[in-house]
């Protein structure tokens, strides 16, 4: 079973993802970590990264996130174009790792862009972690060192969180951590059929 997680950036995903690791035997592929990893050790994704944006892609072998940060997210087509080269490397190595997970509960694969970028066709299940927007854009400048506008951008390249909510089964507000943790339990014991609430 694979169960999505997603939300906008500044969200929570990954203190929710924390937060589910520790509940039992589950496996979790964290979609933006393991696109990091490929695009810098994929030659399929570097020789098409160097081919769209030049040899500046690259820097000392390394992906030069910064400057292809700043062409992207104010350039729509180009983090379309970009989504395009990653993605179906990403798909592969998800569906192998799903496929070695098999005797697991459930696969837990987050994903920021679950629903702008189809993933959710992966998933038997989908939880979308919501939170106010002034929330969210005061922890990605403090995480990110980012302006505000620069969050806003990347905001606008992403579907609204009603939007996400509706397609999802499950909707967990992050506005605090007390309440946050008995959402994850709630939703974990429903998924393995543990006192099932929901």
């Amino acid at each position: 079973m694979v169960v999505g997680l997603t939300g906008g950036i500044g969200s929570g995903k990954s203190t929710v993802l924390e937060r589910f690791k520790v509940l039992g035997n589950i496996a979790v592929y964290d979609a933006d970590v393991e696109a990091k990893k490929l695009m810098n050790t994929s030659p399929v994704i570097r020789d098409k990264l160097i081919h769209m944006f030049g040899e500046e892609a690259y820097k000392s072998k390394q992906l030069n996130k910064g400057f292809i940060s700043n062409i992207v997210f104010s350039n729509k087509e180009k983090l379309k174009e970009l989504n395009a080269i990653v993605h179906p490397e990403v798909y592969i190595h998800l569906q192998s790792f799903i496929e070695k997970n098999q005797s697991k509960d459930y696969v837990l694969y987050e994903n920021a862009i679950l629903f702008e970028n189809n993933s959710d066709v992966f998933c038997d299940y989908i939880i979308t972690v919501i939170v106010n927007e002034k929330s969210r854009i005061e922890r990605v400048v403090a995480r990110d060192h980012v302006s505000e506008k620069e969050v806003k951008d990347r905001i606008n390249n992403q579907w609204v969180d009603s939007k996400k909510a509706i397609l999802s089964n499950y909707v967990v507000r992050n506005e605090n951590l007390k309440t946050l943790d008995s959402q994850i339990i709630k939703i974990h014991n429903n998924l393995t059929k543990k006192n099932p609430s929901i």
